[in-house]
């Protein structure tokens, strides 16, 4: 590409130093990018679930040079008083100088602190566990689901990534039997006879970013990102919109809207079939 537009690779990054969006524009002109990809072209996806012996899920997903791991540990917990069959789900999303040294060490920063957020509400807006199905005894035991959220690299569009890690983490989830011995009044697990959690929807995000005021672009880059005058994350279902989340930046038309969200139902469908295909992998490598 940089040879069409007469240009030497020293030259080209030179220029992208110097002048980053009109590079990036002598591209997206051509509705391509830099890295090869076509505006709705998202990068090559990798999933690895099963990958940490200690917790009761976990999952690592990678998405160009964006690394992130998810795993997932239950504990039993005494519920709410107002809500005494509801289980818990507490993702947390860390973000540390190791995947990037746009962080800091230390207390969580505002990004981490939102895309946590960000994560409970994906949870509660698509439905995807019937905390009721987490409770052991109502009123006196539930499960809390702690998901950790690690980014390894962060390559840009961490949210989407972060997504996709919890939601093949879950999908690796298994928890012991828990029951009450009327006897003793007490508790007793039995690991050999965990069961598979159980999810009731597969929610999946799509982050677009907005360059220029007006073009539209998939899963963008880290580069691409600090470019971009605005972003946007659509979160759906095989067949549901649960989300539309966009902080600032520029507007968007009904059109363009309708747009990303039509590739974000695009998107979904593969996912979902990238998450089916590694999943029967892994079973099929037990049995």
């Amino acid at each position: 590409m940089q040879e069409e537009f007469g240009i030497t690779t020293k030259m080209a990054e030179d220029f992208r130093t110097a002048r980053p969006k009109e590079y990036y524009r002598k591209f997206l002109e051509q509705e391509v990018r830099p890295d090869g990809r076509e505006l709705g072209e998202t990068r090559t996806t990798v999933i690895n679930v099963g990958c940490l012996s200690t917790a009761n899920g976990s999952a690592l997903v990678k998405m160009g040079n964006t690394t992130v791991m998810c795993g997932i540990k239950a504990e039993c917990a005494k519920p709410k008083t107002e809500e005494p069959a509801h289980g818990f789900i507490v993702p947390n999303v860390e973000l540390s100088p190791m995947c990037s040294p746009q962080f800091r060490p230390g207390m969580p920063g505002e990004q981490a602190r939102v895309l946590s957020q960000f994560m409970l509400e994906v949870m509660k807006n698509s439905n995807c566990i019937d905390v009721k199905k987490l409770c052991i005894e109502p009123g006196r035991l539930v499960w809390t689901l702690y998901c950790d959220i690690v980014c390894l690299d962060y390559g840009g569009n961490v949210t989407d990534a972060c997504v996709l890690s919890l939601l093949a983490a879950l999908n690796n989830t298994v928890l012991p039997n828990v029951v009450l011995n009327k006897d003793t009044d007490k508790f007793e697990a039995f690991p050999d006879q965990s069961t598979t959690l159980q999810l009731q929807s597969s929610p999946v995000s799509s982050t677009f970013a907005i360059f220029d005021d007006e073009i539209l672009f998939v899963d963008p880059t880290a580069e691409e990102e600090n470019l971009a005058t605005g972003q946007l994350t659509i979160v759906t279902t095989d067949d549901k919109l649960c989300m539309v989340h966009k902080p600032g930046g520029t507007p968007l038309t009904d059109q363009q809207l309708c747009l990303c969200i039509k590739q974000a139902f695009e998107r979904t469908k593969e996912v979902l079939r990238l998450i089916d295909d590694t999943i029967s992998s892994v079973e099929s490598t037990y049995w």
